[in-house]
């Protein structure tokens, strides 16, 4: 593996090395040689003329592949710059370093292995100078900034869904200020306050999920929660659960909220023997909320404040919701023919 380009190569950087601390020439060129094999890095040396005339173990599993002594310019089979444009190897940054007599900093490219794998890394190549300041050859470090580019990658399609989901969310807002409508302040103050809560909810949920989605089980086992008492019989939930992405999941959580809500002041859970159902399917989405042993129910003379806005959050989603107003309670029918993202 070592000829003499190489030990030549190698000999000056040690001979730097000894000098600096004094030591004998050869072991300190051995000791040298045996510290940058034992590197993790991947590291090579070339002639003045761009041949490579050594490389440590790590540039073997960096390459992919066992390179040659004699080899030109780079240790890697392809390189291409970080956009994908082929990059040849008489154009690389080792390259443009000896050609132009000058260390090579603050580049990245993108290496491809035999097997068609590609890594990402920074070159650091620096030339190498003999005791009268003239060039010799190269030494270059490889340095894998894969991970990094992957989470670099990882976190701007966080942002960019962040950004979403918050412009989404702020259209929700938006749209429920408009229809929310009460005869006081104060109760304009609680619709909108609960109506948010709900939305804060789900957004609570999307953040422990990591974004996948929100569970439509959990909204809804929620929102109930504080009526059911514990009373399974009180509150029945029934249906495959499922992850519903931001936009469905708001409107959802919004109109179990102001069911709930209606329910507790005029309905099945304003009555200690009311009862609540919700069942649905998934295939398309279509939920199911009924009322029943609670006070008699009367079609109301006008539109109550809730359904304004919930229909509304319902309706930008191309959804769909009837209201049944049976003597023994209300049932309620959401359907959605597409899930929306």
């Amino acid at each position: 593996m070592f000829g003499h380009s190489e030990d030549a190569a190698i000999g000056e950087i040690a001979a730097r090395h000894a000098a600096a601390h004094n030591g004998n020439g050869k072991d300190s060129e051995q000791r040298f040689r045996d510290l940058l094999q034992a590197l993790p890095a991947a590291i090579y040396t070339t002639d003045a003329f761009g041949r490579i005339t050594f490389f440590n173990h790590a540039c073997i599993e960096f390459a992919g592949r066992t390179p040659k002594i004699g080899e030109m310019w780079c240790v890697t089979w392809k390189l291409y710059w970080p956009d994908g444009t082929p990059l040849p190897h008489e154009e690389c940054p080792m390259a443009v370093a000896l050609k132009e007599n000058r260390p090579v900093r603050d580049v990245e490219a993108v290496a491809e292995r035999p097997d068609g794998s590609r890594i990402c890394f920074m070159p650091y190549p620096t030339p190498l100078r003999d005791g009268r300041g003239r060039l010799v050859g190269a030494v270059n470090m490889l340095v894998d900034i894969t991970a990094r580019k992957q989470a670099e990658e990882r976190m701007m399609l966080l942002t960019a869904e962040v950004d979403h989901r918050s412009n989404n969310l702020l259209a929700v807002i938006q749209a429920m200020l408009r229809l929310t409508k009460a005869d006081s302040a104060e109760a304009f103050q609680a619709a909108f306050q609960g109506r948010i809560t709900a939305l804060a909810n789900v957004q609570r949920l999307f953040s422990a999920s990591r974004w996948t989605g929100a569970s439509l089980r959990t909204i809804v086992e929620e929102e109930l929660g504080p009526y059911s008492g514990g009373d399974r019989r009180r509150v029945s939930i029934v249906g495959d659960d499922v992850r519903l992405p931001s936009s469905l999941a708001q409107a959802i959580a919004v109109a179990i909220h102001e069911l709930a809500t209606n329910a507790a002041k005029y309905g099945a859970l304003s009555s200690p023997s009311g009862r609540i159902e919700i069942r649905w399917d998934t295939d398309p989405l279509a939920l199911r909320w009924s009322e029943s042993g609670g006070p008699l129910v009367k079609k109301p003379t006008r539109e109550g404040f809730g359904v304004g806005a919930v229909d509304g959050v319902i309706r930008t989603l191309q959804g769909h919701i009837a209201r049944h107003w049976r003597p023994e309670g209300l049932v309620c029918e959401l359907s959605f023919a597409e899930i929306p993202a």
